[in-house]
């Protein structure tokens, strides 16, 4: 999904600035973390009813786009 940009923002006004599903509070590392403890999307939307597949889906690939852009640096 590469228009992730519909459905994530970032604002310094809220959540500190971390990247938002748009018009909610829920962060794109909320999603990541309840996926990761074993959530499945039919958890998350049903604990969230304000979410929707895309937004999950666009979490996921905001933080797949972010994963790969960043470089190590070796020590």
């Amino acid at each position: 999904m590469k228009e992730f940009s519909l459905y994530i923002s970032i604002n310094p006004e809220i959540r500190f600035g971390k990247p938002c599903i748009k018009g909610t509070r829920i962060t794109v590392t909320d999603i990541l973390q309840w996926l990761a403890s074993g959530m499945t999307y039919a958890q998350v939307l049903e604990d969230y009813p304000s979410l929707k597949k895309e937004h999950i889906l666009a979490a996921l690939a905001f933080a797949a786009n972010r994963e790969s852009i960043i470089k190590i640096i070796a020590a």
